[in-house]
């Protein structure tokens, strides 16, 4: 039921709204590059992948940081290096940047950038999930680079990111202390390895893209399996969900307490 529904929805709505999306909701005045390195990672294969990296002011290798890995959306595609932190990927990339957040929970942020002919993952342009290995490949780059603590690893993604946020939680098992995914599909494959992770998915009922019965069905689903997810959905909200999640007041609090190999909290 699942995979049906994706197919489906993904072939007649996504190229529509998605693709083409980069008219852009409002964003503070803030450049979307400030604090951000640009980087670009090439594979011991020939592969390249641009990407963004966010160090906290106060870093040191004297003491481990947390890192969130950050999954644009479609929108963001590209190989300008810019897409992916800025427009709709704004507020994503840039909850944890702000200095309050940054007072609180200093952590790096990572943003890599996927090719325009390319995605996440499944169903998309790549079959096999390319571009979540790559960024997996630039996340340990990172991580022999500067002192980031492994136990505070952590992955989210919105869209074509949520997708790939389920994706890597079940390409790298153990490797995420958790997530957060905004309107994004996950597979019938990914349920057992995704449920293991603590998790905060967010979700419209008036989405186009992702009908809000996946959602239900996948948060079941991930219960079923042992998971215990948090859940909101917004009564009236389209796939634009991040809007109302990246404003809510707990949600850097949350993963900030989250920790690998210990129950959500």
């Amino acid at each position: 039921m699942i995979r049906r529904l994706i197919q489906i929805t993904l072939s007649v709505a996504l190229p529509a709204i998605l693709f083409g999306a980069h008219a852009v909701s409002a964003q503070t005045a803030t450049s979307p590059e400030a604090g951000f390195l640009a980087r670009s990672y090439h594979s011991s294969g020939g592969e390249t992948m641009e990407y963004r990296l966010f160090v906290p002011p106060s870093y040191g290798p004297a003491k481990k940081f947390p890192l969130i890995l950050w999954l644009h959306n479609a929108a963001g595609r590209g190989s300008d290096n810019l897409g992916q932190i800025s427009g709709w990927n704004f507020a994503g990339s840039h909850i944890w940047t702000r200095p309050e957040s940054q007072a609180k929970f200093p952590a790096f942020v990572l943003a890599p950038q996927v090719d325009i002919t390319k995605a996440w993952a499944r169903p998309h342009a790549n079959t096999a999930p390319v571009s979540i290995r790559l960024a997996l490949e630039i996340l340990d780059a990172v991580e022999k680079e500067y002192s980031i603590d492994r136990s505070r690893v952590y992955v989210a993604g919105q869209s074509m990111g949520g997708e790939g946020v389920w994706s890597a939680l079940a390409f790298a098992p153990g490797r995420f202390a958790a997530a957060i995914a905004l309107c994004g599909y996950g597979f019938d494959d990914m349920v057992a390895p995704d449920a293991k992770v603590p998790v905060w998915i967010f979700q419209g009922d008036a989405d186009p893209i992702v009908p809000v019965e996946h959602a239900r069905e996948w948060v079941a689903a991930l219960r079923k399996a042992g998971g215990n997810p948090k859940y909101n959905e917004y009564p009236g909200v389209d796939h634009k969900v991040w809007d109302k999640a990246f404003a809510e007041p707990g949600l850097v609090d949350w993963l900030a307490a989250q920790r690998l190999g210990q129950p959500g909290n």
